[in-house]
């Protein structure tokens, strides 16, 4: 099946490069290019998107409110945003990922890992670096709105979806937690999937998010042994 991207960036060089990048890789192919958010989230009405490269700082309408609106709508709940950022310590990063981002990458990616985020984006998974997940989000999320500690959602999570939270949190991927908690990828897959429903989240990269809004994981954290 045909991964189809969108590219939003107000430089045609970059947009160049990205094209060239992702047509050789033969389950891709560019779709629509955007020079600003607004006409990237009209290009998502018009045409069929899967992954949209969005970058942050664009004229008229700037990538992180792009997000939001494609987020917002229920008919573009299959596509995904990853975002491009210059610099690997952008506040503005947790920004878009409250907005609906599925990960962020910065703009010196390798041609290798940016064909490969957008496959991990495109399968529904979130795309996160250690640093987002130990350091960015959890310094910066508490400057964005103060939390409340225990929101009633919060209730209806089981013991055992908690437990896999928290280990989404810390930047675990559903092959490592299920190694680690001795269950199926399946079954990890499923238990994540009930907690987006019942935390109203988007994607894993909101299921971080949450985590650290609402203090269930810190910066600094570390994991213990699972016994």
């Amino acid at each position: 099946m045909t991964i189809r991207v969108l590219l939003a960036d107000d430089q045609a060089l970059i947009r160049a490069g990205f094209k060239m990048i992702i047509d050789a890789a033969p389950e891709m192919e560019v779709v629509g290019e955007a020079a600003d958010g607004r006409e990237a989230v009209d290009l998502c009405y018009t045409g069929r998107v899967d992954v949209v490269l969005m970058d942050i700082r664009m004229p008229h309408l700037d990538g992180i409110e792009a997000t939001r609106r494609i987020g917002a709508d229920e008919r573009l709940a299959g596509v995904r945003v990853l975002v491009l950022t210059t610099f690997d310590n952008d506040d503005n990063v947790i920004y878009a990922l409250q907005a609906g981002a599925s990960g962020f990458l910065g703009k010196n990616v390798a041609p290798g890992d940016l064909v490969n985020a957008i496959r991990v984006v495109a399968d529904g998974e979130a795309l996160l670096s250690p640093r987002a997940t130990s350091g960015l989000i959890g310094r910066l999320i508490h400057h964005i709105r103060p939390p409340a500690r225990h929101p009633p959602e919060l209730a209806l999570v089981t013991d055992r979806e908690m437990e896999i939270l928290l280990l989404v949190a810390h930047g675990l991927s559903n092959g490592d937690i299920a190694e680690r908690l001795h269950l199926s990828p399946l079954t990890v897959k499923t238990h994540i999937n009930r907690t987006m429903i019942k935390l109203n989240a988007r994607d894993r990269a909101q299921l971080v998010v949450f985590a650290y809004q609402h203090e269930l994981a810190k910066p600094g954290d570390t994991l213990g042994e699972h016994r």
